[in-house]
């Protein structure tokens, strides 16, 4: 699954980082869910709190915080937000833009002029904001 992938990327991240610092427990792991990647917090939660586990990270408490999704489109200036246009989305294309989410593009256009040439600003993929060792959070 999707979710196991990025489990396995952010606890090898936290614990490389851990390392590289010469630290020996991490207490915490911050990580960002754009809204675009569509991802399941519970599996994800999982999937790391079984991966954690016999490592320096296995009492690391995981927290979640979830990036809005916002576009600006390049031709008139309009930003948007996807709650915004979601519900033009069906379960397909939900699924497609999990996984690729660059082509929300394909499927969405500006809402004040219909143009599909519009950037990402925020709420695109997952990524650790911050990971706390030994009483510092970096």
């Amino acid at each position: 699954m999707h979710e196991w992938a990025l489990a396995d990327g952010i606890m090898r991240t936290a614990i490389e980082f851990a390392k590289q610092h010469g630290k020996d427990k991490i207490l915490g792991i911050r990580i960002v869910l754009g809204e675009l990647q569509d991802v399941n917090e519970e599996i994800l939660k999982f999937a790391i709190d079984e991966l954690k586990k016999g490592t320096i990270a296995e009492d690391a408490e995981i927290e979640f915080v979830i990036e809005e999704a916002e576009f600006k489109c390049r031709d008139c200036g309009n930003v948007w937000k996807l709650r915004e246009v979601k519900d033009k989305f069906d379960e397909r294309i939900k699924e497609d833009i999990h996984f690729i989410p660059e082509v929300v593009h394909v499927f969405l256009s500006c809402p004040k002029c219909g143009s599909r040439d519009f950037e990402v600003v925020k709420g695109r993929g997952v990524y650790v904001a911050a990971i706390k060792v030994e009483g510092e959070e970096q």
